[in-house]
């Protein structure tokens, strides 16, 4: 597990396109916009398994995040969330905002996330209309 670099910058875009959708590729990216980048990796014998990047759609946000269907549930994703927002708290956040969550549950467990009331869409409204104009 590790800060993504510079020269991870393809292998990593295509892993979250093939593995999760352009929609998410395009945020993921925008992670590579800062210095330093804004994501991590987990990766096992050069092959990524998962990622996360923090400060991609809005400042003090968590997300996207993603890990391999074959590696969930073996603390990989968690890893990664907890070295985003250590990464965060470093930054001067009292706390992150993870747009989009889900399952709610799992975040709630693992670090005591509480939904905000009314913030089912949230940013990513004009994302709903653009799936809801793909299908």
């Amino acid at each position: 597990m590790r800060r993504a670099e510079p020269w991870d910058r393809k292998r990593y875009r295509q892993f979250v396109e093939k593995t999760f959708g352009e929609l998410w590729a395009a945020e993921a990216d925008l992670a590579y916009g800062h210095s330093p980048i804004t994501a991590y990796i987990a990766e096992r014998d050069g092959r990524i398994l998962g990622f996360a990047a923090y400060e991609c759609t809005r400042r003090g946000f968590f997300g996207p995040t993603g890990v391999t269907e074959g590696e969930r549930s073996r603390g990989v994703g968690a890893a990664l969330l907890f070295r985003c927002l250590e990464s965060m708290r470093e930054m001067g956040y009292a706390y992150a905002i993870i747009g989009g969550v889900g399952p709610e549950e799992y975040y709630q467990k693992l670090c005591g996330a509480v939904v905000i009331p009314g913030s089912e869409t949230g940013v990513y409204e004009s994302l709903h209309e653009l799936r809801r104009r793909d299908r």
